[in-house]
C-alpha cells in the first residue's frame, strides 16, 4: 500500500516537473517566456465611434480658432510738479523706477468666419487696445484692425490681411436643446487651442449682468480666462456660440460658462461688417415680469408674457394701439417667455418692419400690428430695472403721501402733467417698507383706478379691506411699473 502511494506522489512530481519544463521551452520558442500575453480590452463600438467623432470635430474646427493678443499703453497720471524734469531736485525720494508709460498685454480667442480674414471675438477682448495681433494655428501672426464692436452684446469683428483661411460653419442656435454635447475651443491662460467637452446646461440665460442684451447659452464645458471669443461648437462641428464669460468665485473654472448664441452673434456681425454699427428695433414701451400675484390680478392663467408698464408718447407702440396694462404674449409669431426674451426679439427685429403681436387686454386676446423704428440714441434701456420684490404689507400703516404738484414734479424730474400722490415718508421696519415702496415714489393707480390727487387716494384706500390684494401703479423717477401687496 505504501509503495503505491509513493509511486503516485512520484508520478505527480514528475508531471509538474515536465509541465514546467514544457511551459519554459514553449515560452522560449514563442518569445513570451517573461510575463503574460497582453489581452486587448473590449471597447464597445459606440464608445470607440464617439471618441473618433470628437477627435474629428476638434481636428476640423481647430484651424478656424485663433489666438488674439492685445497691447494697451497705460499712462501714469503725474501732478504738475512731478511732471517737471527738475522736480527730482525737490523730491529726492521719488520712485524713479516707476515709468510714466507702460504696456499691458492680454490674451483672448477668436474664430475665423470668412476665408478673407474676418474674425469674430468678444468686445471686451479687444476693447481700447492700441495693437491687436492674431496668431493662426500654423503659427503665422498678423496685425488686425477693428471692423466694428458692439458692447451691448459683447461682440466684435476684426480683420487680418490674409486669404484662403479655414472659416467655421455656422449652426442654428435656436434649435439647441439642454443636454446636447458641445466642445469649447480657445486659449485659456495662453495654452493655445485647448479643447474641452461638456453639455448645454441651459439656454436663454438673461440677467447675468455681462451685457445689455443677454440670451446666453450656459455650458459646463471648461471655460477659463483666455477662452473669451473662442467658439462653442456642436457635434456637427458647427459654431453655435461665442464663449464670453464664466461664473466663478475664484477666477477659474467652476462648471458654469456662458456663450453668445450664434444667431445673435451673426446678426450683429453682419451689421458691423456692412454698416459699421448695429441698429436695433424699438417699440417705445417699458415692460416688466409677470409675477404670480400680478398674474392673478390681471386674470391670467399663467405667468407667461411681458406686462406693459408704460407707453412712450409718439412711439411705435402708441401708434400701434398698445396700452399700459396690456400683456404681450406673442411677438412676430414667437411666444414671449419673459421680459428678456421679448427685449431681444424687439432689438433683433428689422427696423421699419410691420410686426404682428398677440396681446391680452382686460382678459381678452387681441391681434395688433406695430411698425418698429430704430432705437433712439438717447434711450439707453427700454426695459426698467427690476421692480421691488413683491411682499405683503399690513394696510397702509407707516406710509405718508402728499399731493403731486407741478413744483414737486419738477423736483422729481417728472413731466408737469403727471398726476398722483407722492410718498413722503416710509417708516423704517414697517410693512410698507417691506412691500418695496420708497420715499419719492408716485402712486398713480390703485386697482386700475386712476389717482389724480389726495382725494382719490383717500377714497380708494377707504374701500380696501383686510386680506385684499392691492395692485398699484408706481412712477419712480420716470420708470413705471406695477406692484402688488396684500392688505392686512
Amino acid at each position: 500500500m505504501k509503495n503505491k502511494i509513493a509511486i503516485g506522489v512520484a508520478v505527480l512530481l514528475i508531471g509538474f516537473l515536465l509541465g514546467g519544463v514544457s511551459f519554459y521551452l514553449l515560452g522560449k520558442i514563442t518569445g513570451q517566456q517573461k510575463g503574460y500575453i497582453p489581452v486587448s480590452p473590449h471597447v464597445p463600438r459606440q464608445i470607440a465611434e464617439s471618441s473618433r467623432a470628437f477627435a474629428e470635430i476638434a481636428s476640423s474646427i481647430s484651424p478656424s480658432v485663433v489666438n488674439i493678443s492685445t497691447t494697451k499703453v497705460m499712462k501714469r497720471e503725474l501732478g504738475p510738479l512731478l511732471d517737471d524734469p527738475f522736480s527730482e531736485f525737490f523730491s529726492p525720494f521719488r520712485d524713479f523706477k516707476m515709468p510714466k508709460k507702460w504696456k499691458e498685454q492680454s490674451l483672448g480667442s477668436g474664430v475665423i468666419v470668412s476665408p478673407d480674414g474676418y474674425i469674430i471675438t468678444n468686445n471686451h477682448v479687444i476693447e481700447q487696445a492700441d495693437e491687436i495681433r492674431v496668431t493662426l494655428v500654423d503659427k503665422r501672426t498678423f496685425k488686425a484692425k477693428v471692423i466694428g464692436a458692439d458692447n451691448k452684446t459683447d461682440v466684435a469683428i476684426v480683420k487680418i490681411d490674409a486669404e484662403n483661411l479655414y472659416a467655421v460653419q455656422w449652426g442654428d442656435s435656436d434649435k439647441l436643446q439642454v443636454g446636447e454635447f458641445v466642445l469649447a475651443i480657445g486659449n485659456p491662460y495662453g495654452l493655445s487651442h485647448t479643447v474641452t467637452m461638456g453639455i448645454i446646461s441651459a439656454v436663454g440665460r438673461a440677467n447675468v449682468g455681462i451685457a445689455d442684451y443677454e440670451d446666453f447659452i450656459q455650458t459646463d464645458a471648461a471655460i477659463n480666462p483666455g477662452n473669451s471669443g473662442g467658439p462653442l461648437v456642436n457635434t456637427k462641428g458647427e459654431l453655435i456660440g461665442i464663449n464670453t464669460a464664466i461664473f466663478s468665485r475664484s477666477g477659474g473654472y467652476q462648471g458654469i460658462g456662458f456663450a453668445v448664441p450664434s444667431n445673435m452673434a451673426r446678426l450683429v456681425m453682419d451689421q458691423l461688417i456692412q454698416k459699421g454699427k448695429v441698429t436695433r428695433g424699438w417699440l417705445g414701451v417699458t415692460i416688466q415680469e409677470i409675477t404670480p400675484e400680478l398674474s392673478q390680478k390681471f386674470g391670467l392663467k399663467s405667468a407667461k408674457g411681458a406686462l406693459v408698464g408704460d407707453v412712450a408718447k409718439g412711439s411705435p407702440a402708441e401708434r400701434g394701439g398698445l396700452k399700459r396694462g396690456d400683456i404681450i404674449l406673442e411677438f412676430n409669431g414667437r411666444k414671449v417667455g419673459d421680459v428678456g426674451n421679448l427685449r431681444n426679439m424687439v432689438a433683433q427685429s428689422r427696423v421699419g418692419a410691420q410686426i404682428p403681436m398677440v396681446i391680452i387686454r382686460s382678459g381678452k386676446e387681441y391681434a395688433i400690428n406695430i411698425t418698429t423704428t430704430e432705437l433712439p440714441k438717447d434711450v439707453s434701456d427700454a426695459v426698467p430695472g427690476s421692480a421691488p420684490e413683491e411682499s405683503s404689507f399690513e394696510g397702509f400703516v407707516g406710509l405718508n403721501v402728499i399731493e403731486l404738484t407741478k413744483e414737486i414734479s419738477r423736483q422729481l424730474g417728472l413731466p408737469k402733467d403727471e398726476n398722483g400722490v407722492v410718498v413722503v415718508r416710509v417708516d423704517p421696519g414697517s410693512s410698507v417698507e417691506d412691500a418695496g415702496l420708497r420715499k419719492g415714489d408716485v402712486i398713480q393707480e390703485i386697482d386700475r383706478k386712476k389717482i389724480s390727487g389726495l382725494d382719490d387716494f383717500n377714497r380708494i384706500v377707504a374701500d380696501i379691506r383686510s386680506g385684499d390684494t392691492v395692485l398699484m401703479f408706481i412712477n419712480r423717477g420716470g420708470k413705471k411699473f406695477y406692484v402688488t401687496a396684500e392688505a392686512d
